[in-house]
């Protein structure tokens, strides 16, 4: 047996009303690939904070003991010190520096107090092929896709001479390819007797790389888990503290009249306007549906939703939208959202929420003339909303003013979806809904989704988790390179026919 390289001892965390650890104990061998699993706010990246230094000694109680001594770090520089890296999930690269720049920044490659750039190039190189990358040093990282960036922080990491690199939802943004990419070099590095610590929800890839499998849950461990005993319902029952037997809350669905018509739908790339990114898509929603989009990485899904929510991508864009039988002006989010559509975003951070302002003002923001009297907002009614909103989608914060940014990854889709379930929409648009949430605050986001629908909203779906699309929906669309090449009941889908839709059109096109 390896011998331990890390223990974390009775960890307690606690933020002005909140205890985010409680008593946590973690211990990490040499060598080991070792995954961290458990809900969105059970404490997992707080713990990983605690252990880098990103919260200091003296704001926690318990130890740390790493390679048999105890640590007191103050800062991140000091865990870098004993080689100990974090990888946050928001990355921290500088988009307008280079690679090469990015790689050494804060320990530049300098003689005299002057950079030697030959030698931070050559630096460079040698570490991005360390990681599959042959990309120029000299190449902006604003120019290179999300994959090969968290593959760039990972050189980075190379860099700083990493015994224990630490890896918070490394895949929640990649595409399959790039996330299969990433586990195996994981697995290269265990080879070259690096230990890593992974925090994911995806069930799947901790199934696949990990050695160990510790589950957190509401600040406190479960249990850790050996290889040989790491199963998916296992690990579920753990993090959610019952048993999932259907991952998909069951629904009787009640299908009524035709709500919304999307008539010849074409949109032009934003910057290059020969460039056609939507070619002649219809599509219909009916009262009470729940339709899903399915479709590989830049198949065109999300383009065609902004596109539709106040032309918010694209150009040239022309066609027809009709709600209820009547056509209908799109063409900005204000006149989107009068005329009853409303459009959750893929990326909630940049797009959906205002991380710096509280619950209370996110929750209403899409909806001012709900809670204002004569064009002023009514403090005490905006609260009530808040709260009644909270209640219903089961938002875990402190209260109404907690800052929208410290909430989990869950919490914050459910505060984008209480602020188009206040703006009271007939057509919701979900772009991946539940992207980098774990599965138990997936359930209760399917669960909200059942319950829109049997209130007679047409919902669509767009979602790159095919047994998902699967599971939740009642019709399925199936789009390739700015087209729609299949529809189908999800009573009659499978994985197989969406993918064999998409490749019989890749086979007309050439």
């Amino acid at each position: 047996m390896s011998k331990t390289i890390l223990e974390m001892r009775s960890i307690t965390k606690t933020f002005p009303g909140v205890k985010a650890l409680q008593d946590v104990n973690l211990d990490v061998r040499e060598g080991e690939i070792h995954a961290i699993c458990g809900e969105n706010g059970a404490g997992k990246s707080t713990l990983m904070k605690v252990l880098s230094g990103v919260y200091p000694h003296g704001s926690y109680d318990g130890q740390i003991i790493y390679q048999g001594e105890e640590q007191q770090f103050r800062s991140i520089r000091d865990s870098e010190h004993k080689g100990i890296v974090i990888i946050h999930q928001e990355l921290a690269l500088v988009p307008l520096l280079s690679i090469a720049e990015n790689i050494f920044l804060g320990n530049e490659q300098a003689k005299g107090g002057v950079i030697d750039w030959d030698e931070t190039r050559d630096g460079a190189r040698k570490l991005l092929s360390m990681v599959g990358l042959t990309e120029d040093p000299d190449t902006l990282v604003t120019n290179i896709g999300v994959g090969k960036q968290q593959l760039v922080e990972i050189a980075k990491a190379l860099s700083k001479q990493v015994q224990l690199l630490i890896l918070d939802e490394p895949t929640a943004s990649l595409s399959e390819k790039d996330s299969q990419a990433l586990l195996d070099l994981l697995l290269e590095f265990k080879k070259q007797g690096i230990t890593s610590i992974i925090i994911s929800h995806k069930l799947n890839e901790i199934s696949r790389i990990a050695d160990r499998v510790t589950v957190i849950r509401d600040g406190k461990t479960i249990e850790t888990m050996d290889t040989e005993n790491i199963s998916e319902d296992r690990i579920i029952t753990s993090m959610v503290g019952r048993s999932l037997d259907d991952r998909y809350p069951s629904r009787t669905p009640q299908v009524g009249d035709v709500v919304m018509e999307v008539k010849n739908w074409n949109v032009f790339h934003p910057l290059h306007r020969e460039r056609q990114v939507i070619r002649d898509v219809n599509i219909t929603l009916r009262r009470g549906e729940v339709v899903g989009i399915a479709g590989l990485m830049g198949s065109g899904r999300t383009e065609f939703a902004m596109s539709l929510f106040g032309k918010s991508y694209g150009q040239k864009i022309s066609g027809e939208v009709l709600l209820n039988g009547k056509k209908v002006d799109t063409s900005t989010v204000d006149r989107a959202i009068r005329n009853g559509i409303a459009y959750a975003t893929e990326d909630r951070k940049t797009y959906g929420l205002n991380l710096i302002d509280h619950i209370k003002h996110n929750t209403t923001i899409a909806n001012l003339l709900g809670v204002s009297r004569w064009g002023v907002i009514d403090d005490l009614a905006e609260m009530d909303v808040a709260n009644d909103y909270r209640k219903k989608t089961n938002i875990r914060s402190s209260s109404i003013y907690q800052v929208t940014g410290n909430l989990s990854g869950g919490n914050q889709q459910k505060v984008v979806l209480s602020k188009w379930l206040f703006a009271n929409p007939d057509v919701l648009i979900l772009d991946e809904p539940t992207r980098g949430i774990d599965v138990g605050a997936k359930y209760e986001i399917y669960t909200i989704i059942n319950q829109l629908a049997a209130q007679g909203k047409a919902i669509l779906v767009i979602s790159s988790e095919m047994p998902e699309l699967l599971g939740i929906t009642d019709r399925i669309y199936v789009m390739n390179e700015g087209r729609i090449v299949g529809e189908m009941p999800t009573s009659e889908a499978s994985q197989e026919k969406i993918m064999r839709s998409i490749v019989r059109a890749e086979g007309k096109a050439s």
